[in-house]
C-alpha cells in the first residue's frame, strides 16, 4: 500500500451519513513514569445500527484501548473510512465527470474514554499489553506519520488462491491493518504482548495475475481508452445504492454475472486501475488468526 507526502483536502461531494470521529481529540503527552494499560477491542460492524447480526457472519471492527494508572483516564484509538464503507469500495459515477470519482479517504480517530458495553456486549475487551508513558508517547508520534501518509481506505485483499500459503496481490488497508500495525509499533519499542488468540475480519477477491490498465489520466483524460474508460464505468454501475428492491435485484444479477459467470473485476488501488481475472470461489469472508506480535531483534537490542 502506497504511502503519500500529504493529505489533500476532501471533496464537498463526499457526504457521510454518520459523521467521522465525532468525540475526536488530540492524543495527549503522558508523563514518562506512567504505565498505561493495552485492550484489544472488536465489535461487529455497525453494531449501533444491527446489533450483532454481522458479528454472526465474524464481520467486524478492531480498536485498541489505553488506561493511565495515573489519571485513570482510558482513550479509543481506531482507524475508519471517512465516508462510510461503501464509497471507500466503489465510487460514485457522476454525470458531469467521466472518471468515476472515489470518495474513499480512511483516518485514525482518537477519543477520550471506551465504552466497555459497546465492545464487551458482542465483541471483545481484553488487556493485551502493559506500556510506559514513553512508548506511549513515541507510539503518538508514529500515529501522526501513519495517519498523514497513509490515506487512501482499501476494502479488498487479493489473493491467487484459498490456500493460506498462496501469492497476495492486494493487501487490503482497514482497522484492522491499523490495530495490526500499531501492535507492532509497540512491540517494536519494547512492549511484551499476552499469548492469546487474536482474529481479524478479511474481505478477499481471488484472481489470476493482475493486469495493470493505468490511472485516471490515462484511461479517462483527453488521450485516455475511451473503451476500456467505458468499460469500467459500465462495470461500477450496478454497485451504486438503490432505492428500491428490483433495483437492487437487478444489480446484483448484473454483479453476479460480471464477476462470476465473465469473472471480471476492475480494482482501483493506490489510485491506479487493475483487471482481475477472477477466480473460484471469487469472493470471501474470512475471520483469520494473527498472532500478537513479538518484540523485534532490534527493540532487544540485538
Amino acid at each position: 500500500h502506497r504511502r503519500f507526502s500529504y493529505r489533500p483536502q476532501t471533496d464537498p461531494y463526499c457526504q457521510a451519513r454518520y459523521p467521522f470521529c465525532p468525540a475526536g481529540s488530540g492524543i495527549p503527552v503522558m508523563k514518562e513514569e506512567d504505565v498505561i494499560e493495552v485492550y484489544r477491542l472488536q465489535a461487529p460492524v455497525w453494531e449501533f445500527k444491527y446489533g450483532d447480526l454481522l458479528g454472526r457472519l465474524n464481520i467486524m471492527h478492531d480498536a485498541v484501548g489505553f488506561k493511565s494508572s495515573l489519571t485513570g483516564k482510558n482513550y479509543t484509538m481506531e482507524w475508519y473510512e471517512l465516508f462510510q464503507l461503501g464509497n471507500c469500495t466503489f465510487p460514485h459515477l457522476r454525470p458531469d465527470m467521466d472518471a468515476p470519482f472515489w470518495c474513499n479517504q480512511g483516518a485514525a480517530c482518537f477519543s477520550e474514554g471506551i465504552d466497555d458495553a459497546h465492545w464487551r456486549e458482542n465483541g471483545t475487551l481484553v488487556l493485551v499489553t502493559t506500556i510506559s508513558g514513553t512508548m506511549f508517547n513515541k507510539m503518538a508520534k508514529w500515529v501522526k506519520y501513519d495517519n498523514e501518509t497513509g490515506i487512501y481506505y482499501e476494502t479488498w485483499t487479493v489473493r491467487a488462491s484459498p490456500d493460506e500459503k498462496s501469492r497476495v496481490w492486494f493487501e487490503s488497508y482497514e482497522c484492522s491493518k491499523f490495530i495490526l500495525r500499531t501492535y507492532q509499533k509497540l512491540a517494536d519499542l519494547g512492549a511484551v504482548f499476552k499469548k492469546i488468540q487474536t482474529n481479524y475480519t478479511s474481505a478477499i477477491l481471488f484472481s489470476g495475475e493482475p493486469i495493470y490498465l493505468g490511472n485516471e489520466t490515462s484511461i479517462f483524460g483527453p488521450r485516455g481508452n475511451k473503451t476500456l474508460a467505458a468499460a469500467i464505468r459500465d462495470f461500477y454501475y450496478p454497485f451504486k445504492p438503490y432505492r428500491t428492491p428490483r433495483e437492487f435485484f437487478v444489480g446484483l444479477l448484473k454483479i453476479i454475472d460480471r464477476v462470476v459467470l465473465n469473472r471480471q473485476f476492475y480494482l482501483f488501488y493506490n489510485l491506479e486501475y487493475w483487471f482481475l481475472p477472477m477466480k473460484f470461489p471469487y469472493l470471501k469472508i474470512v475471520y483469520e488468526e494473527v498472532p500478537l506480535p513479538v518484540r523485534s531483534k532490534t527493540s532487544l537490542g540485538v
